[in-house]
């Protein structure tokens, strides 16, 4: 039984936005992980940075066995098999992107390092869409 409930956002702004998310929440289930909740879709704009591509965004509730990290190196593995090819926290800063995967709460769990803050505060505080589709989640 998964015992740590963690909240996730996706978003997506290249190519077919959608199937894009829908292909992302399979791998993150073939991955282990339970899918407890799903968000309808929310269409935003782009938050950080200028681009002409609007993004769909999505929020979930999983239950996974994974540690912190390791639910991290899933998340990255997934995006990176998808296509994604800038990671904003290497990169220095955002693009568009085919996936995008963020990890907002882990149980409640208060943790940073380099790769990881949980909880996501920019989600959770700053970003509208985030605040949108977070509202039944946290």
């Amino acid at each position: 039984m998964s015992h740590h409930k963690v909240v996730l956002l996706l978003g997506s702004n290249l190519g077919d936005r959608k199937k894009n998310l829908e292909t992302a929440i399979n791998k993150i289930e073939e991955g282990g992980n339970q899918i407890l909740k799903i968000s309808e879709f929310l269409t935003s704009e782009p938050v950080e940075f200028a681009s002409s591509n609007i993004f769909c965004n999505i929020a979930l509730i999983i239950f996974t066995d994974l540690s912190p990290i390791r639910l991290l190196e899933q998340i990255k593995s997934i995006e990176a098999e998808m296509g994604r090819v800038n990671d904003s926290k290497i990169s220095g800063g955002y693009t568009d992107r085919v996936i995008d995967i963020d990890i907002v709460t882990f149980n409640w769990l208060n943790f940073s390092c380099e790769r990881l803050e949980v909880p996501h505060r920019k989600h959770i505080f700053e970003r509208e869409f985030s605040k949108i589709l977070l509202k039944d989640f946290i």
